[in-house]
């Protein structure tokens, strides 16, 4: 990412995880209107979010590395790849894009902008299947960066959409779309005294897939090789 400056893959970061929760949001609140079947409702969030990521990660990934997400940037600073300041900053930009699409989806459908989350999402089972989420995404980030970068866009998707129906929480995967839910009384809300078990359950399953992927993409004398363009 020589070629854009932090202030402009900070704008990246914003819009991004904007758009993105502007479609998990929107969506939820599209499909909650058209059917009381939760199923089909389900599907009608599920399929915008894989689409919208295919599309987000391969236009800002040249410019931000697309991550929308603090639990995958937390793995690439850990990695080295990103400097402190440059990972909180990302953090502070995605959190701050997540609270706006809400918003901006609050808006498209005439509903109060600001509206806490009274939907439960907590206990053990959740907690886990928030962790399973999460490492799921950055096995595959991961392991997509090293064997085929063109398709992160596709994978990160694809795994996404998957992951929606196979985990119990709906596969937030990550804290600041989940810190952005918890503004929505809709479809895909979460209360905000439900976010620490998500978050961290997220995070802890972030760190353990990198601590895996380590070891398991290591070639056989060197270890995994920072990438010069992050995606997803």
């Amino acid at each position: 990412m020589p070629n854009f400056d932090l202030t402009r893959r900070l704008v990246a970061e914003a819009l991004g995880t904007a758009v993105l929760v502007a479609t998990v949001v929107g969506s939820g609140i599209m499909a909650e209107s058209l059917t009381r079947d939760v199923a089909l409702a389900l599907l009608g969030n599920t399929l915008p979010t894989g689409a919208i990521l295919v599309v987000l990660i391969t236009i800002l990934g040249p410019i931000s590395g697309a991550h929308f997400n603090p639990a995958v940037t937390m793995v690439f600073a850990l990695r080295r790849e990103l400097t402190p300041v440059e990972a909180s900053s990302y953090i502070f930009a995605q959190i701050a894009g997540g609270i706006a699409g809400t918003l901006m989806a609050h808006a498209m459908f005439a509903l109060p902008l600001w509206d806490t989350s009274l939907k439960v999402r907590t206990g053990g089972a959740q907690w886990l299947a928030e962790g399973v989420a999460a490492f799921g995404l950055v096995v595959t980030i991961l392991a997509g960066l090293k064997f085929n970068r063109p398709a992160i866009p596709w994978l990160v998707g694809l795994y996404i959409t998957a992951a929606y129906w196979f985990t119990s929480s709906t596969s937030f995967a990550n804290p600041a779309v989940a810190i952005a839910r918890s503004l929505t009384n809709t479809f895909s809300g979460i209360r905000p005294a439900d976010l620490p078990g998500f978050i961290a359950a997220e995070l802890a399953g972030a760190l353990a897939a990198l601590w895996l992927m380590n070891w398991l993409l290591r070639d056989r004398d060197e270890g995994i090789a920072p990438s010069k363009e992050l995606r997803a």
